[in-house]
């Protein structure tokens, strides 16, 4: 009250205005004004300024910068940062100072990207720890907001274990490091992997440092590949190969093991610098082929499973690990080439002999075709020579047709023991693979494992019968067959071909004779054991001129005969005795002298 008794009153203080609401003081209005404005931070729109959060509610932020009003910011603009507290400072872009409401417009969304460029190549270059939203899931990684851009995290780079659920992270806020960027295309890749992997180098220094081979460790199936199993051994990963998961063969890692399973391993090998670590899990496991019955030999018969087909042989599993090749060529006693395909298929169960057997290399060859008689062994009572059989028709050759008579009996009939008649350029004008041929067989070549055949042989030679038909000079009816540069075949009866040059195909008008035209023919030569005939039409009637022409010349000398018989006797008449006589005297004359 005593401080209250010294204060002076106001002489001019105007009690009406005061009343009205107006001027308290002597001090101006305008006055009052600027000395408020001066309280306040000066501001423009589009610009980025700090502010401090001085209330939030779940839906909004409130903001102070110092402004005659405070702005509104919703809460989603800041949901990378879920532990936002009153009290924060945060940046800030004024859109508006005052919109149609006198209220303050602030976007922290848009104050981040407009400064977020820079504080992300500033985090890449100083490798600072930053923290983002995950904003979505996308091909090969996840969206991620950094300071209101949005980056790419790759999937790999998520954690160090590979990550088998991506939606699990969508709405999380973790921490990154920002690994690369993009500057023309404005693209950021973060990674939270980084984060954790050089305190896991560390450990896997520590880890390997201690690894010795041999030895045998617990781990944790982490990932399974087509090609083996990764093992987690506890901060360092190692690689069991698919060939070392068991002593049988595995088609796929997953009929072994399975995800997230505990399980004993060895350590096959390490490398020290590429941090790489081989185990092994079959190897805890005797071999096999050490508990392989010791009474087991070369001859004994076996049974097993088709486990694996190749063309050359497929290999037969006889006990788990324990596996024995059946070549392609111990399938059959044919010699003709097929693939393993044709006798067996993955998943048979088969019975074989034991060929050959390896124990210190751990190799077993069999055969099947071993179950069966070898039948080259009886061949010459079974196939004598001059014996008839059907046999199938397997390959063709410019000389001749390989037929099988049966399985693993093979043989050749050459061309020319085709036909008697015809003339096969070719095989396959004769007969078609796979089709069934009548032979008879020729020869047998027991160390080759081949048979000579023929087919003709079936029936009799019919160029007996045509050496007296086709006798040279003798005249048939042919057809041309067939036009060829050095003549004509010509088709004869009873099956035969002939052959005419192009001279003897000339017919009588000078005219040469054509294909398929119907001639008379005469035999100019006839070959029993070459199987040739040829045949002449110009002969015909070239021949037929001759005799004519002969005939002629005959009927000439025979008329001049005639004409020249009563000269002589004339000439005779004329001779005188005393000629005769004077002839006698000289022949004895000649006579003495001898």
């Amino acid at each position: 009250m005593e401080n209250l008794k010294n204060i002076a009153p106001i002489e001019d203080f105007n009690w009406e205005a005061y009343e009205n609401g107006d001027a308290v003081s002597n001090v101006s209005k305008e006055d009052l004004e600027k000395a408020y404005d001066n309280t306040l931070n000066k501001v423009n729109d589009r610009e980025v300024v700090d502010g401090t959060v001085i209330a939030m509610n779940k839906r909004e932020v409130v903001v102070n910068i110092g402004y005659k009003s405070d702005g509104i910011i919703p809460l989603s603009e800041f949901r990378y940062n879920p532990d936002l507290k009153v009290g924060d400072t945060v940046e800030v872009y004024i859109e508006n100072q005052e919109d149609k409401k006198g209220q303050l417009i602030l976007s922290h969304k848009k104050a981040r990207a407009t400064r977020s460029w820079d504080r992300v190549n500033a985090a890449l270059e100083n490798e600072e720890i930053i923290k983002g939203y995950i904003k979505c899931r996308t091909k090969g990684g996840m969206i991620v907001d950094v300071f209101g851009i949005e980056a790419f995290l790759p999937g790999s780079q998520i954690d160090v274990k590979p990550i088998r659920d991506y939606d699990v992270f969508v709405g999380k806020t973790m921490e990154f490091k920002v690994v690369k960027i993009n500057q023309e295309f404005k693209n950021v890749v973060v990674s939270h992997k980084a984060l954790i992997e050089a305190e896991l180098e560390q450990q896997k220094k520590e880890i390997i440092g201690k690894l010795e081979k041999g030895q045998v460790l617990e781990g944790t199936v982490k990932n399974i590949t087509s090609y083996g199993v990764f093992i987690d051994l506890g901060g360092v990963d190692g690689l069991i190969h698919i060939t070392d998961l068991s002593w049988g063969r595995v088609s796929d890692p997953r009929e072994v093991v399975s995800l997230d399973q505990k399980l004993n391993v060895v350590i096959l090998d390490f490398d020290d610098e590429k941090k790489r670590i081989a185990l092994g899990l079959k190897q805890l496991t005797p071999h096999p082929w050490d508990a392989l019955d010791p009474n087991l030999k070369v001859g004994d018969h076996v049974k097993g499973k088709v486990v694996v087909m190749a063309d050359y042989g497929a290999f037969i599993e006889i006990a788990p690990g324990v596996e024995g090749l059946i070549h392609v060529s111990e399938m059959s006693w044919s010699q003709h080439l097929r693939s393993a395909q044709d006798f067996m298929k993955v998943g048979d169960e088969v019975e074989a002999v034991i060929l050959t057997l390896d124990r210190e290399e751990r190799k077993m060859s069999l055969g099947i075709k071993q179950l069966k008689a070898d039948p080259w062994e009886t061949i010459e009572e079974k196939y004598p020579v001059g014996s008839k059989h059907t046999a199938k028709v397997r390959n063709f050759t410019n000389f001749g047709v390989f037929v099988e008579i049966e399985e693993g009996v093979d043989g050749l009939i050459h061309i020319s023991d085709l036909s008697w008649t015809k003339k096969i350029k070719h095989p396959s004008e004769f007969t078609q693979i796979g089709a069934d041929i009548e032979v008879q067989v020729l020869e047998i070549d027991k160390e080759n494992r081949r048979l000579s055949l023929g087919h003709k042989q079936l029936e009799e030679n019919p160029w007996d019968v045509f050496e007296t038909v086709f006798t040279v000079g003798s005249i048939h009816e042919g057809t041309i067959i067939e036009m060829l540069d050095k003549g004509a075949v010509v088709a004869l009866p009873y099956g035969v071909e002939g052959f005419a040059t192009p001279k003897h195909l000339v017919k009588e008008d000078g005219s040469q004779a054509q294909l398929d035209e119907k001639l008379e023919f005469k035999v100019i030569e006839f070959n029993k054991d070459a199987k040739r005939i040829i045949l002449s039409h110009s002969r015909i009637f070239e021949d037929a001129a001759k005799a004519e022409e002969k005939a002629e010349k005959k009927a000439t000398k025979k008329a001049a005969k005639k004409e020249e018989a009563p000269m002589i006797q004339n000439q005779a008449a004329s001779t005188t005795l005393g000629d005769l006589d004077a002839l006698a005297a000289l022949k004895e004359q000649l006579e003495g002298k001898k």
